[in-house]
């Protein structure tokens, strides 16, 4: 799954070609996403887009101040700037004829992505109104992270994935935060403490900031507006890689299933 870096990525690949343009057609060759496309999405041909930004792991095109498309990448999806000659593939559901006679096209094979208009303020949109702080905004304090965590059973894995506490801290990076703060994934966030705490909240900005420095991870499923993968998958350090020696202390790397997801962790560096 696209997770915030890839998302970030994404919206930096788009972003030149799509920002000031407008949108002279919209083609929807299959609604049946997540939810079905809306309709109303048709109204914005000949619309100017003012700016693309990213909430989470939404990406939201603005039209006006209560205007926006709003977009999720789900199991599988991309968007991609194309010349319009190149032959369309089986799995591109949406195509937007730019002014600058581009075109971006949604890509989803497995179809979980989303595209649904906004009408009215996008942040408290029903899908937004109740996400967590932005890990690399200035929301995301030290203090806000531990006074969440108090009194908290969950594991600490679950709960720093969970999109109330902070957002976009998927499964992969999740996973790496641990490892570079030397925590167990299964233990209560409420009974890790202040000191470990603020080392995790710094390792989550760091993994996160350095994923996106580097161009989002290389997954199977996900490639970026210019075709191109992400670079940072070889630098993980325990995702995907059980029974391979931990790198900081030779012990084999376990996995293990925490809410249904793997659970990558170095069982002599996490306590």
């Amino acid at each position: 799954m696209p997770e915030l870096p890839e998302v970030e990525t994404t919206c930096r690949g788009i972003r030149p070609h799509l920002e000031a343009q407008t949108i002279l057609s919209i083609e929807v060759r299959n609604e049946s996403l997540r939810w079905p496309v809306s309709e109303e999405i048709i109204q914005l041909m000949n619309r100017l887009v003012i700016s693309i930004t990213r909430r989470a792991k939404y990406i939201l095109i603005k039209f006006s101040d209560h205007e926006h498309i709003l977009m999720h990448l789900g199991m599988s999806g991309s968007l991609r700037i194309s010349d319009p000659d190149e032959p369309l593939r089986k799995h591109d559901h949406l195509i937007f004829s730019l002014g600058n006679g581009l075109q971006m096209r949604y890509h989803d094979p497995r179809r979980f992505g989303c595209a649904l208009w906004v009408d009215g303020d996008v942040h408290h949109y029903k899908l937004m109104e109740k996400l967590g702080p932005e890990p690399l905004g200035d929301d995301f304090t030290r203090d806000y992270f531990y006074q969440q965590s108090r009194g908290r059973d969950t594991a600490v894995k679950q709960w720093i994935m969970t999109n109330s506490t902070v957002v976009g801290v998927g499964n992969i990076y999740a996973c790496e935060a641990l490892k570079m703060a030397g925590i167990h994934p299964k233990r209560a966030a409420g009974k890790v403490s202040k000191a470990r705490l603020a080392s995790l909240h710094e390792k989550i900005r760091t993994v996160l900031q350095r994923s996106i420095d580097q161009g989002g991870t290389t997954l199977k499923d996900f490639l970026h507006s210019d075709g191109q993968p992400g670079y940072f998958k070889q630098q993980l350090a325990v995702y995907d890689r059980e029974g391979q020696p931990c790198a900081d202390c030779d012990s084999m790397i376990k996995r293990i299933v925490l809410g249904q997801r793997s659970t990558f962790y170095c069982p002599k560096c996490q306590k």
